[in-house]
């Protein structure tokens, strides 16, 4: 018999994966959606409904939705800005708590966190505050390492054709992420610069009284 299990869902791509894992271990989850970190609403809006769609018509399970206490969240985690580990525990916190207290409203024994499959996320950070949230509420806590699957999880959620975003969630994040992208950007245009200059010294430098 399955044993039931209550699994935070922070978008539908990041739980291909856990979903899978764990019913193959014995579980079997109903996700809980509880993301007030996600701006702007339409973005919130949108992941969810990507969620729902999926969980309906692919992979055949429940989602709560839950409560999403935006107030909360300016309070408890905005005003860490981008100090990242501060804002992210403050974030990871409020989004689990909501789903423990879910858990124990519901009779769940077990909980878990799809937050644990991107390599984008503090697992550690992530992983202490689930624990720590867990024994406070009389949950068991799953703590699963699912970034190996990382891959496959992208692979499978472009083949479904599910929407991807490319930021966390709340306003810190998209900046950090822009940025990101941006020197990545840079750093591949200079390599480019680099490789032709190379190409170009290995063909000998201009004769002397050459165009510059």
């Amino acid at each position: 018999m399955p044993t039931p299990l209550l699994l935070h869902a922070c978008c539908g791509p990041c739980s291909l994966e856990p979903l899978r894992l764990l019913r193959e271990e014995g579980f079997e989850p109903t996700i809980c959606w509880t993301n007030p970190n996600i701006q702007p609403v339409a973005e919130h809006d949108l992941r969810l409904q990507t969620l729902l769609d999926w969980a309906r018509e692919v992979a055949q399970v429940e989602v709560i939705i839950a409560g999403d206490d935006r107030e909360a969240w300016e309070r408890g985690a905005a005003p860490a800005g981008f100090d990242r580990e501060r804002r992210c525990r403050a974030c990871y916190a409020l989004r689990l708590a909501e789903s423990c207290r879910v858990a124990g409203e519901r009779g769940f024994s077990h909980i878990s966190t799809t937050l644990a499959v991107s390599p984008y996320q503090l697992f550690e950070t992530c992983n202490e505050v689930l624990v720590a949230l867990a024994a406070h509420h009389g949950l068991t806590p799953v703590v699963r390492d699912f970034r190996p699957h990382y891959p496959e999880a992208t692979r499978r959620s472009r083949e479904l054709g599910m929407y991807r975003q490319n930021y966390c969630g709340c306003r810190f994040s998209a900046a950090e992420a822009a940025i990101e992208r941006q020197e990545r950007r840079d750093a591949r245009k200079a390599a480019k610069k680099a490789a032709r200059e190379a190409a170009a010294g290995t063909n000998g430098s201009p004769s002397k009284g050459s165009a510059r």
